[in-house]
This record gives C-alpha cells, structure tokens and sequence, in this order.
C-alpha cells in the first residue's frame, strides 16, 4: 500500500528537546554556569538577523517566531514554544552570524547559553551530539514540509492547518485564546490580514469554530482536518 504524507502549514514542532538529559552531571554544572535567563517582552527583539552569534537561546516558557526578512518582506521560518531552540543552526562554527531574526510573541523565558561551551558539548558528547542532530532533522523536515504547502494548498486549508496546530502543539486544547494577531497569521499563513479577517468569519458562520473576542473554540474538528487535508 501506498504510504502518503501529511503536510501541514504548521510553524510549530511537536517534538521536545531532550539533548540535556544527556549531560553529565559535571556537563549540566557548566552549563549553568555558563548561561543566564533573559525575560523578553511581547514583540521584543530576541535576536536579529545578521548579528554576531554569542549564545545558543532555548525557550524556558512562551512563544516567538523565527523569520527572515529584506526589508520590505518577512517570511516567517517557524514558531519555536517552550522547550525548543531559537537559532539553533547558529551552533555551526562556520556561522558567525545569525541567519534569521526572532521575536517574542507573548512574554517570554530565554536561556542563552554560551555558544562556544554548546559546542564543546557537542565535541565531547556523543548521545549530546545526536539529539541536537535530531531537532535540527525535525525542523529542516518541517520547514520542507511548510514551503510545500504554501505552494500547493490553498488558504482555507492553511488556515485550518494554524488553528489545529495551535490547539494541538502549543495549547493542548480546542478553545484558546489566540496570542497573535491577525497580522500574526497573515505572515504565518501567507496571505493578506483581510483574508484571515475573512476566512475565520467563514469558519465561525459555519461553525466549525466559534469565536467570542481572541477566544477561539475548535467545533468539527473532523471539518478541520478535511479541510486541511485537502487544501
């Protein structure tokens, strides 16, 4: 039988880091003493593109999103919520600088760990290594996945992928109230804020939603993911 992929327009990996449950007790000391905890403010500036690259950032608690941007166009990479990195490609040696900006999307806890010690890690820890390997495989398969869509899948079923998202990997539930504005999933989705404005009316009229102000209450999930499915 034919096995067929799912793609989706989600931003966000449901995979957890666990690359520090590898560290030795000794490791994890250097770490700590090597990092600090930044508060960011909702809409604050975490890193920006072209800047020197000092420190590996990890999200103790929030939501930012990760993009590029020239200027007069964002396209938003991926959403990154707690217990993921921010910039993790930025651990290469051959990058001095950062590749993408990110930005927090509510207020929001960053470790910043020293990026030469993250390294070091890596040289001298194997299963370390590995799982670092493993959520940069994720994210790159994501983003694969996140391009394909907006080449092919049309904006019912974009939108329709955010909200399943957002109910299954950042809030574990189908009513929420939606951090982001509709300006926030119009650079997530690729589309114009009047169309989110527009689409999530329709959605509500046909009550496979229900929205009351910033709440958000997913109704026919069944609907959802067909639409989703489809495009």
């Amino acid at each position: 039988m034919k096995q067929t992929t799912h793609y989706t327009a989600c931003t966000i990996s449901r995979e957890k880091c666990r690359c520090f449950e590898m560290l030795s007790k000794e490791e994890v000391e250097l770490l700590k003493e090597n990092s600090v905890n930044i508060e960011f403010k909702k809409k604050e500036m975490i890193c920006k593109q072209g800047g020197l690259v000092s420190h590996i950032m990890y999200v103790e608690k929030g939501l930012a999103k990760v993009f590029i941007e020239d200027g007069n166009n964002t396209l938003v990479l991926k959403v990154v919520s707690t217990g993921n990195f921010v910039a993790l490609t930025s651990v290469s040696e051959e990058f001095n600088t950062y590749k993408y900006s990110a930005m927090a999307y509510v207020d929001t806890l960053i470790k910043q760990i020293d990026v030469n010690i993250f390294r070091n890690l890596i040289k001298q820890n194997a299963h370390f290594a590995k799982e670092v390997i493993d959520i940069l495989s994720v994210n790159n398969s994501q983003i694969y996945g996140r391009f394909f869509c907006f080449t092919h899948k049309q904006s019912y079923g974009r939108v329709a992928d955010i909200l399943l998202c957002m109910a299954e990997r950042v809030f574990n539930s189908n009513e929420f109230e939606l951090p982001l504005s509709r300006k926030d999933l119009a650079e997530l989705t690729g589309m114009s804020s009047e169309t989110i404005v527009r689409i999530l009316k329709k959605f509500d009229e046909d009550k496979l939603i229900k929205l009351t102000g910033k709440t958000i209450k997913l109704i026919n999930i069944e609907q959802l993911l067909h639409i989703s499915d489809k495009g």
